[in-house]
């Protein structure tokens, strides 16, 4: 049974004083009381660590690799897509394993308890598949136990290069499945989950990518599990799915599938004030990525309607290209406060913008990802951050104010000095307790890149 207390602590009753919180041997919470005994270890601030509700791990290898121009004053998401497809093509399964290992680590360091990994790598250069269909899904299954980090895979189901279903060319040859092979893979990555609070969820790729038969087939899979969708990310997307499928995205979705809480639909930044409301109304998490969204020229989700809407969202950090909690937050409000010229535009009469959009990525994330988490209560998994308040940053600040000085101060990841992941204690002093191996691993791992590039 551990035991961790705080100074002040986030419950999902609110914030308390001087509070000690027990652990099973599970990773659950035990009981949470008021008073520290002296000989239990003490922090300043506790909070409940979110999951990363949307990632594609062995994209962090490319981070930085893809800010230079070509001669077209154009580049957008689908030139950078281009140079992913190229750079994809040389990784082996070593590789994608330290990538995706040291990706989890640094969430980890970022204040990210588990992750919800959108893996739609699967198969040799060429197309060829392993002789097991799953053996990139295991590697990171590997990487997630290594890097003691909570997950939900969700293998992807990618069937097209477009709406009028033209065959997979180039790099995408790595991600396609027909339904029946993709049936194969999702059941041996089942398998090869043994971890308490690893989960396995679908997801079919995009309207783009996956026929009527398809999706159904998909979420057939898993018939109680979380469900994950690329939805109205680009203004050519939208433009492709309402030319062949006479439709919007969101209004196509909506009219032929059950969407409801399971759902986590990611990006939706090209959608219509209606197209927001509706989505909102059935209880699927959006999924936002504003470092990403921004990096790729996506476009700004509308915030203020969907959370007016009661609409639920969670944080991911897609391309990994900088993986930091509190900027994901602070990039979400500022991009609503450029958008309308207003500030504080997600905050409440009763809630700081920080608290607001901090609470709001817990439990969308814990909801997408299928997991025990999103508060500190008796029950939950123990997903836990240990904040240091005295310094130059936060200056001893408590309740939200605390929480609007880690997102909005640019420095908050630098406050972090434990973070737990189901009770296990993978960040001590602000380092990951096997940081040194895996970053050497992934070091070596690069020098092999730089040296093909």
């Amino acid at each position: 049974m551990q035991k961790i207390a705080a100074k002040q602590v986030l419950t999902d009753k609110g914030w308390q004083n001087d509070v000690t919180i027990t652990i099973r041997s599970d990773g659950q919470i035990e009981a949470i009381f008021a008073g520290i005994e002296s000989d239990t270890p003490t922090h300043d601030l506790l909070l409940p660590a979110p999951t990363n509700l949307h990632s594609h791990s062995f994209q962090r290898a490319m981070a930085g690799w893809t800010e230079a121009r070509g001669p077209n004053p154009n580049d957008s998401f689908w030139t950078w897509r281009r140079l992913m497809y190229r750079f994809l093509d040389q990784l082996t399964p070593d590789q994608i394993e330290a990538i995706a290992t040291l990706t989890f680590m640094e969430m980890l360091e970022a204040g990210y308890s588990a992750v919800a990994e959108f893996h739609y790598l699967h198969h040799q250069v060429g197309g060829h598949a392993y002789a097991d269909p799953a053996e990139l899904s295991h590697r990171i299954i590997r990487a997630a136990e290594t890097a003691g980090i909570g997950l939900t895979l969700l293998p992807v189901l990618y069937q097209f290069g477009g709406c009028d279903a033209r065959p997979l060319e180039g790099g995408q040859m790595r991600f396609g499945n027909t339904p029946d092979q993709f049936a194969a893979l999702h059941a041996s990555a089942a398998k090869a989950i043994t971890v308490a609070d690893h989960h396995i969820g679908t997801a079919p790729h995009s309207l783009r990518a996956v026929d009527r038969a398809g999706l159904q087939m998909a979420l057939d899979l898993t018939p109680t599990g979380p469900i994950h969708m690329h939805l109205a990310e680009q203004t050519a997307e939208v433009d492709e799915v309402l030319a062949h499928l006479g439709a919007r995205p969101t209004e196509w979705l909506l009219q032929n599938a059950h969407v409801d809480a399971r759902w986590c639909l990611i990006h939706c930044t090209q959608m219509s004030d209606t197209e927001t409301r509706d989505l909102a109304t059935t209880g699927a998490v959006a999924g936002l990525c504003p470092l990403t969204e921004s990096s790729l020229g996506d476009g700004i989700f509308n915030g203020e309607t969907w959370l007016n809407s009661k609409g639920k969202l969670g944080i991911g950090s897609d391309s990994n290209i900088h993986i930091t909690l509190f900027e994901e937050l602070k990039t979400l409000e500022y991009s609503q406060r450029l958008k309308t010229r207003r500030r504080a535009v997600l905050a409440t009469e009763t809630l700081s913008t920080g608290h607001r959009l901090f609470a709001a990525a817990c439990n969308g994330g814990a909801q997408a990802a299928g997991r025990n988490s999103g508060g500190i209560r008796p029950g939950a998994l123990a997903d836990l951050i240990a904040i240091e308040t005295d310094n130059r940053w936060l200056n001893n600040s408590t309740g939200d104010l605390a929480l609007d000085g880690l997102i909005f101060t640019g420095h908050g990841q630098d406050c972090i000095t434990d973070v737990w992941s189901a009770g296990r204690h993978m960040v001590k002093q602000g380092r990951h307790i096997r940081q040194d191996q895996i970053i050497r691993d992934f070091r070596t791992v690069m020098t092999s890149l730089k040296a093909s590039a």
